[in-house]
């Protein structure tokens, strides 16, 4: 009976830390599970080599597999999130926005004042995170993305002050 029960357990809270560079794989199978254009790893390589680059990943506890990432890169006092992914089974349970709260809190600690990103206008998930966190609509480029059909879809870009 005990398999049984275990089948219905919660996932564990996830553990945050610093990304780093031998993460590079994991993140670039995160990022193709949530992106139909993913990124490689060897790009997830050079950017978190990049001294412009902050990383933050979600793991399933201190030691478990990386299950999510949000990765910003910028020049004080501005910086800019580049990606955020969840892996596709821990998705609605708050792993975005901690995250989110984890990164801004280093960066705030580093001096940053102000967050900007581009997401896709379809991409509602994403959208209702963002707001959810403080974000505001300060633009638009329409047929910026192609969606995974090849249909054009703006991009909306937000802002967020986190000093």
């Amino acid at each position: 009976m005990s398999g049984l029960f275990s089948f219905f357990r919660p996932a564990p809270p996830p553990a945050l830390r610093a990304a780093t560079a031998e993460d590079a794989p994991a993140l670039a199978a995160l990022h193709a599970a949530s992106f139909h254009l993913p990124w490689d790893t060897a790009e997830f390589e050079r950017l978190l080599a990049d001294r412009l680059s902050r990383g933050v990943v979600a793991t399933d506890g201190p030691r478990g597999e990386p299950v999510g990432f949000l990765l910003a890169r910028g020049v004080w006092p501005e910086t800019e999130i580049l990606s955020i992914a969840v892996a596709p089974r821990r998705r609605g349970h708050g792993i975005g926005r901690q995250l989110i709260d984890h990164a801004f809190g280093r960066l705030a600690a580093e001096g940053f004042t102000t967050v900007f990103l581009e997401v896709e206008d379809g991409n509602i998930a994403a959208r209702t995170l963002y707001e959810r966190t403080g974000f505001r609509e300060i633009g638009r480029r329409e047929g910026y993305y192609r969606t995974a059909s090849g249909v054009p879809a703006a991009a909306i870009a937000m802002r967020r002050d986190i000093a």
